[in-house]
């Protein structure tokens, strides 16, 4: 089968996602595509689980690659999936994300072009189950950034053109970052199906993974000077801030509170995304 979009899938101790996450990727029927699923370190049966798609991929004419690496680490995990991988085309899909059926086609027809191009679909973020992750996230979804256009956490696409601005995936926090700003806004396209993006649940998680979060940015601020400006995103201010916490005064209590504990405390390493 000739193959023209890779669909690389990181995937750490991630039995519970994988399944679902592969599911969605094949309920986009044939597309010349391949998931590379690249179980790294893991303590459970994510690699087995993800074997056992096989037919299921099959079926909907997609081919299916398992690795299953003894260590551990995001960044390892996409570079032997990118040696493995065949296709032109490149996107990166987190374990825990569902892709809507649509969107895989209309990625493959954004980065069909010459000049280097990104690409991603429009983020929905999962109802949660805990009263504090939901208010988080009702304000985070409002705030510049993720109202971006393909702001591209938990997926993303290049093409070959767009993948040659790089090499192999640096060892730092925030590989979604680092790749997003590799482009200008002007080559970075939202299409307009969506994905399902999960949040972690609970407040002290919260606090974790966003101080993980705001430590890939410093890092990638120290080891790329001036790659930010591409961020473009427009300044949201105290007027405009305090507009969100009008219209959402829970929201942006619970956010804020999370951001004095970032402020507070101390970063403790790496922290999952959900």
């Amino acid at each position: 089968m000739c193959c023209v979009l890779s669909v690389i899938i990181p995937a750490s101790n991630e039995a519970g996602y994988i399944g679902p996450c592969l599911e969605s990727l094949f309920a986009a029927g044939p597309q010349q595509a391949e998931a590379v699923v690249v179980a790294n370190g893991c303590r459970d049966n994510t690699a087995a689980i993800a074997r056992s798609y096989a037919a299921r991929a099959e079926a909907a004419g997609w081919n299916l690659i398992v690795l299953d690496l003894p260590e551990g680490g995001k960044p390892g995990a996409l570079n032997a999936g990118d040696k493995a991988a065949r296709g032109r085309m490149r996107a990166y899909l987190d374990a825990d994300v569902r892709v809507s059926p649509p969107l895989i086609a209309q990625i493959i027809a954004a980065l069909d072009r010459d000049l280097p191009t990104y690409a991603s679909g429009r983020p929905l973020i999962s109802r949660a189950r805990s009263w504090v992750t939901r208010a988080y996230a009702g304000f985070w979804s409002r705030l510049p950034f993720a109202q971006s256009p393909a702001p591209g956490f938990g997926f993303f696409a290049v093409n070959a053109a767009g993948r040659a601005r790089w090499g192999a995936f640096p060892g730092i926090i925030s590989d979604d970052t680092f790749v997003r700003l590799q482009f200008s806004p002007h080559e970075r396209i939202e299409c307009p199906a969506t994905y399902t993006w999960p949040m972690i649940e609970g407040f002290s998680a919260l606090v974790r993974v966003r101080r993980r979060q705001d430590a890939g940015v410093a890092e990638i601020a120290q080891l790329y000077p001036g790659i930010l400006a591409r961020e473009a995103k427009p300044r949201l201010g105290v007027l405009g801030l305090a507009r969100l916490a009008l219209a959402d005064p829970p929201g942006f209590a619970t956010y804020a509170a999370v951001s004095l504990a970032v402020r507070l405390g101390r970063n403790s390493g790496w922290a999952r995304g959900r």
